[in-house]
């Protein structure tokens, strides 16, 4: 089993080469770039889920993401029970986090929400547990909206 100091250090290089290499060009030529998970994740399931200090999880993030950060922020807000369940539909084996027990999970996820009130003007909460196409729709109309406003 990895500790959770050498699975915040690996998260964290992979994404500083994914800065550096993708991320930070991309920008550099005009480009809007999209993540699925950034350094937000990292401080919920290390800082919040794995118990290690947020402070010091939030600056090794900030080392590694060499000063990129989100305009936007979008949280799919599923309860814990609902969203593991879902997970459980999807594969017959989860990760090694969907394998841990549920007060992990209800910690990442009151992690996701201390952020989201440390950060307001960046997050946008979305209730997950909507049908597809609504949050799809919700989300486009926001994404859409900032898009407008920042070009």
């Amino acid at each position: 089993m990895i500790s959770p100091l050498a699975e915040l250090l690996l998260f964290n290089a992979s994404r500083a080469n994914l800065v550096h290499e993708v991320v930070m060009p991309a920008l550099a030529n005009g480009a809007i770039v999209i993540c699925d998970r950034f350094a937000d994740s990292t401080i919920a399931y290390q800082g919040y889920g794995r118990g290690l200090d947020v402070a010091t999880v939030k600056s090794v993030c900030n080392i590694a993401v060499q000063g990129v950060r989100p305009d936007l922020t979008v949280l799919l807000d599923v309860p814990v029970r609902d969203g593991l369940a879902r997970k459980a539909r999807m594969r017959t084996e989860g990760d090694r986090f969907e394998q841990e027990a549920i007060a992990f999970h209800e910690r990442v996820h009151r992690g996701y929400l201390q952020m989201t009130k440390d950060e307001p003007e960046r997050w946008f909460i979305v209730n997950g547990l909507q049908p597809r196409q609504v949050v799809k729709n919700i989300i486009w109309q926001k994404v859409s909206q900032a898009l407008k406003t920042a070009g």
